[in-house]
């Protein structure tokens, strides 16, 4: 971590543009975001969306040099929601209230308490989620109960900084907590302790500092988690994961953007997960990715990517390997020069708007691959990689603000595994990809109907098939933190080994935004699995509501 700060102080003297920190992750908000680049029909130049989340400062920037032609009244309503949640961003917006809480507080509809002042700029949000639930598969209660704050702001307008802490007591649904019973984690989150018979109490907290280094360049360093692609999953990085402390440099020039991450993870050993309480330090290991995003046009958008896993085992003795601080060299050359000790992917997305309102979109992913192996389809265990590909088409039949999306993901036996757990792709026990790991296909279907600005509908359907391990001494490859030299064939490895499983997921939410980012929801979830092993077949209805303000919806789709 010292090379981190290192260059991060070095940096820090060159500060002088003002500078914005990002709109945290949430698929609603994106959403409404990224329709409007597929309804406009051409690449936005503010931001390349293949990389989320987006600076707050880009966001009012796009919304108020859109043309606003033919727009809805319900996409009026979106817009201004969106820059009334940027405001300081914003030339003008209606985000005034008209009876401030004492004087003192929402003196603006979308902050509790703001200072807005030259040389100081401060937002402060409280967070609730509360909710409650029951399922058709046993007696128990499900509920959440999260309590936090959110803290945005600027000094000097050159050094921007947020923080979001929230304290957590959850009751999951049956199949989240037997998942939980499995792999010992909390989904998305890190440390985590038992609460009463069935739940978990756990603590989040997410932060980070911003600044422009130079007019093109800008600077994050902190605790906070990241999603590459145009999909509702991802093949390279998604937000599955626990947050991890990271730097993060992006360069964004002409039709350009370049995006260095460089992580410290918690490793996956078989041999300290219970890991209930802290009384030593687990163990680190560390992600450096390269990211290189191009406007083709006005239309496409094609990005190359590599990443790098590595840390301290049998096959090497120094933990951060500076050599992958190196922002422009190809990774892969460094591994191959090491030795090739560590886990290097590489990869391609692109995301294409064919016409107005119609866009698609796709990922590939490398672990290893050898042509010759693949042609011969001889189901080689090393010809590892993901694919992912799907297409968004909004306003559908004419219809303002209906959208239906379909995706198609896969990843063949072994992907984002490694020969050793400090090179897994895995960040706490959990997937820094997708959520099934590896060995699976799968098919997702979004509808978003929003009838009116406030009431927002929505369907979801996840079908897929998956393999499992029948037991320990065996590793088909769905289990992306079992050693790999542990694997059951060399040859003859096709997706959906081992114990097969289908997966069949269905949900139905409706949330209506009461005031602003404070949301009612209703929501029924149908989850069936048929597995080959009897023990693993679940059928199970769900239905709970919530409130939550300042938060997105805690969604467990696996």
């Amino acid at each position: 971590m010292k090379y981190f700060l290192t260059l991060l102080l070095s940096l820090s003297a060159t500060i002088t543009w003002s500078q914005s920190v990002n709109a945290p992750l949430n698929e609603d908000y994106y959403h409404w975001v990224d329709r409007y680049e597929i309804k406009d029909g051409i690449i936005n130049e503010h931001f390349h969306s293949s990389w989320k989340p987006y600076l707050r400062s880009d966001i009012a920037q796009f919304l108020q040099n859109r043309k606003n032609e033919n727009t809805s009244s319900t996409d009026q309503f979106n817009e201004n929601y969106l820059l009334n949640d940027n405001w300081e961003w914003a030339d003008s917006v209606d985000n005034e209230s008209r009876k401030p809480f004492l004087r003192h507080f929402y003196k603006v509809k979308s902050d509790l308490y703001h200072v807005n002042q030259p040389d100081f700029d401060l937002h402060v949000n409280p967070v609730l989620y509360l909710g409650a639930g029951m399922e058709s598969s046993n007696d128990t209660r499900t509920f959440i109960n999260t309590r936090g704050v959110e803290i945005r702001g600027m000094v000097d307008r050159k050094l921007g900084f947020y923080s979001f802490i929230g304290e957590n007591q959850i009751i999951f649904p049956e199949y989240v907590r037997n998942s939980i019973g499995q792999n010992l984690v909390v989904p998305q989150e890190g440390f985590w302790k038992n609460f009463k018979d069935d739940g978990v109490d756990f603590f989040t907290a997410r932060g980070y500092i911003s600044f422009q280094a130079t007019k093109h360049i800008n600077l994050q360093f902190g605790h906070d988690r990241f999603k590459v692609g145009n999909g509702y999953r991802s093949m390279i990085l998604s937000d599955n994961a626990p947050a991890y402390l990271f730097l993060k440099m992006s360069t964004q020039v002409w039709k350009i953007k370049y995006t260095n991450l460089f992580t410290q993870l918690t490793a996956d050993i078989q041999g300290n997960t219970s890991g209930l309480t802290a009384n030593n330090r687990y163990p680190s290991k560390y992600m450096s990715m390269h990211h290189l995003s191009v406007n083709v046009g006005k239309k496409l958008n094609i990005g190359v990517f590599e990443s790098v896993v590595f840390g301290v085992d049998s096959a090497r003795s120094d933990a951060l390997d500076i050599q992958y601080l190196n922002p422009i060299i190809f990774y892969r050359a460094i591994e191959q020069q090491n030795g090739s000790p560590d886990n290097v992917l590489l990869g391609l997305d692109f995301k294409w708007l064919v016409a107005k309102k119609l866009s698609l979109y796709g990922q590939l992913t490398l672990d290893e691959f050898l042509l010759d192996n693949l042609k011969e389809g001889n189901g080689w265990w090393a010809n590892k990689f993901g694919v992912q590909l799907g297409g968004e088409y909004i306003d559908v039949f004419g219809i303002n603000n209906l959208d239906i999306q379909g995706e198609l993901n896969l990843a063949r036996p072994y992907t984002y595994s490694h020969s050793s757990s400090y090179g897994s792709y895995s960040q706490y026990r959990q997937s820094l990809a997708h959520p099934l790991g590896a060995n699976f296909n799968e098919l997702v279907g979004i509808i978003r109907y929003q009838p009116i600005g406030k009431l927002m509908l929505q369907a979801k359907v996840i079908k897929a098939n998956f393999g499992s391990d029948p037991d320990d001494t065996q590793n088909f490859g769905g289990n992306i933190l079992l050693d790999n030299s542990s694997r059951v064939s060399n040859f003859g490895n096709e997706i959906g080994q081992g114990v097969s499983n289908d997966l069949l997921y269905g949900n139905f939410t409706v949330s209506y935004q009461w005031r602003h980012n404070f949301f009612i929801d209703l929501s029924h979830t149908y989850r069936k699995v048929d597995s080959d092993d009897v023990a693993n077949n679940t059928n199970t209805n769900y239905t709970s509501a919530a409130i939550r303000w300042n938060i997105p919806q805690r969604l467990n789709e696996f």
